[in-house]
């Protein structure tokens, strides 16, 4: 038999192609693997092509196997996902120990080939969860229509397109069948979803029919857009307990000369107008977001501004890196990249900064609180948990003092004792 090794780079959304090429290599007869250690006899890279430091990761990662394959410890290698789309007539001509390069949607071309080569052909719609079992990102639509002046993804995925209610509906129901509890809801948009397939915005309800399927503990919302947000999605997470009051959207900046020169089609006052109004509609709500330093034109004031509203908002989760200029997209053929590296990394550094001593009050405000928790793994003095507020991988973790045995995967009430910037210790209670 044998055995396929999938290496993902990138985002979860590319996880999500993975897992697809992963289950369909697996019902043709192969043993596929995700990761972890050593080499396989056939490879498959699943590339990021987001910004600069991903590109380079991919690069360096195709080398590696390259290399390994030319040495004799693998027999084939693809590459596939957003690196491969965008450059992949570059890619074949610089690296030829590729046996063939995929694009970032032929997952189940690749699979296809593959399956008919070394196995059956199995084609379906179905996923291997690389994740732990009780948690799964669900990908509702691929590609992306804002165009914002700095982001390549919409070069790379092509225009939007939603999956049909009832496709994700039936996936969910799978993979509760198979243990899932909690679903974190990706896209790279998910305000625009259901606009191109039904000519109205159905976020608010698609969220709410899913929440309605017996078994789902928990659904998180990932990756939304601020302008034309879709505010009714609040409304459902405030009345379906199951809909974690925790929304990830990017904001990018609040500076109306650099958001309109990034091209977010919204401006300060309707970024504090939205943000206020989610508040509004849900008490206890944690906000996400991502922020950007050193967009060309920014100025030391626009920074400042920047570090104000941040300040003002004290967002419960935040990210934040410095601007990369990536080639075709509007910013890259229309600004210069003139701020300095170091200036742009010394904004990041003091934002950052700002927010871990902002991030370490709003824990201390949890201590001797009692919250729900999702035991993730065992460590060795701790359990490591997730409350609702917590998105597996980026967010904070609860450390569960081990004064009794816990499940991984079960949900536990228990008592924040103490604080610290990015992890609560808490015990069961």
């Amino acid at each position: 038999m044998h055995t396929v090794k999938v290496v993902t780079l990138g985002c979860s959304k590319n996880l999500v192609d993975s897992e697809r090429v992963l289950k369909m290599l697996s019902n043709a007869g192969l043993d596929a693997v995700h990761e972890g250690d050593g080499y396989a006899n056939i490879v498959i890279i699943n590339t990021c092509g987001f910004i600069g430091d991903a590109k380079e990761e991919s690069v360096n990662t195709i080398l590696e196997y390259a290399e390994a394959k030319n040495n004799g410890k693998i027999e084939e290698l693809y590459v596939m996902g957003c690196l491969s789309e965008r450059y992949r007539d570059e890619l074949q001509k610089e690296i030829h120990e590729v046996d063939r390069f995929y694009g970032k949607f032929d997952w189940t071309t690749i699979a296809d080939d593959l399956s008919r080569k070394h196995g059956h052909p199995s084609l379906c719609y179905d996923r291997t969860i690389t994740t732990p079992s009780h948690h799964a990102y669900l990908k509702i639509a691929e590609g992306c229509n804002r165009f914002c002046a700095f982001c390549a993804i919409p070069l790379i995925t092509g225009r939007y397109k939603s999956r049909p209610i009832e496709e994700i509906e039936d996936e969910v129901r799978m993979l509760v069948g198979r243990g899932v509890k909690e679903f974190n809801v990706i896209a790279q948009d998910l305000s625009g979803y259901g606009q191109d397939l039904y000519g109205v915005q159905k976020l608010p309800e698609l969220v709410d029919r899913l929440s309605r399927i017996e078994g789902v503990k928990w659904i998180r919302l990932h990756y939304a857009y601020p302008a034309q947000f879709p505010m009714e999605v609040m409304d459902v997470m405030a009345n379906r307990p199951n809909v974690c009051a925790y929304l990830d959207i990017a904001l990018q900046h609040i500076s109306d000369k650099v958001l309109l020169n990034m091209r977010r089609h919204i401006t300060a006052d309707e970024t504090r107008a939205l943000l206020a109004e989610m508040r509004r509609r849900v008490p206890g709500l944690h906000i996400r977001t991502t922020l950007m330093t050193g967009f060309p034109g920014e100025t030391e004031e626009d920074f400042e501004e920047l570090l104000r509203f941040v300040e003002e908002q004290r967002f419960e989760r935040m990210g934040a890196f410095a601007y990369c200029e990536e080639e075709g997209t509007y910013g890259a053929e229309n600004y210069d990249d003139s701020i300095p590296e170091d200036v742009k990394q010394n904004r990041l550094d003091r934002l950052m900064d700002l927010q871990e001593r902002i991030s370490m009050e709003l824990q201390q405000q949890k201590i001797g609180h009692r919250l729900e928790v999702v035991i993730d793994r065992e460590e060795e003095e701790f359990y490591v948990g997730r409350t609702q507020w917590d998105s597996p991988e980026v967010d904070p973790e609860v450390l569960v003092k081990k004064d009794r045995t816990l499940m991984i995967g079960g949900f536990y009430e228990v008592e924040v004792k103490e604080a610290l910037p990015f992890e609560l210790i808490a015990v069961v209670v």
